[in-house]
């Protein structure tokens, strides 16, 4: 197997109520293609993933918010979950990590309710995006221009709705991360 992204490392931000397979199946195919991960949330241990509304595995945080700064990374993950982006939304670091990398110009992949963290880091206007069909509305309503589609790129910006859309997101996000920094992404966030 191809390892086109080596040297390239990516942060996962979760925080407890991710998805489980949101995070583990990205995560498996950006390792599979020579990236790093690091897993990083609020508060050093574990977080619980969820499968659905059941509970699922552990997951080891490699690095808490207060251990990292964006400069450290080549692109940002976002895992969805019904309770990970309610949490991460109301942490003004999870907010300013994120933003971060659109100032940076660097890659961003969320999928399913993950995109809740963008909308309170106000990054969605005028970008085209997806999610999970219960946040779409809330997407346009932040001004995004929503597309029901298993996979949406905008300039370095990579969503997606739900885990069944995961091999279409997968594929696009380690695409995405091999080609590096998107200045346009840089751009919208000053618009």
């Amino acid at each position: 197997m191809s390892k086109r992204a080596e040297g390239k490392t990516v942060a996962i931000l979760a925080a407890d109520g991710f998805e489980e397979v949101e995070l583990t199946s990205p995560k498996e195919a950006l390792e599979n293609a020579g990236a790093k991960t690091v897993v990083v949330s609020l508060e050093s241990g574990e977080i619980q993933a969820n499968q659905h509304r059941d509970k699922g595995i552990m997951v080891s945080v490699d690095k808490t918010l207060d251990d990292v700064k964006a400069d450290d990374f080549d692109a940002l993950l976002i895992p969805g979950g019904l309770f990970n982006p309610d949490t991460l939304r109301q942490s003004q670091k999870a907010l300013d990590f994120t933003s971060k990398f659109f100032e940076q110009a660097k890659p961003v992949f969320s999928i399913c309710h993950g995109p809740q963290v963008l909308i309170s880091a106000g990054l969605v206007n005028g970008r085209e995006m997806t999610g999970f069909t219960a946040i779409q509305q809330d997407l346009k309503n932040a001004g995004a221009v929503v597309r029901d589609e298993k996979v949406v790129v905008d300039k370095g910006l990579v969503t997606s709705r739900n885990p069944d859309d995961l091999p279409a997101f997968n594929d696009k996000i380690v695409e995405e991360l091999c080609e590096g920094k998107h200045e346009a992404q840089k751009k919208s966030v000053a618009a």
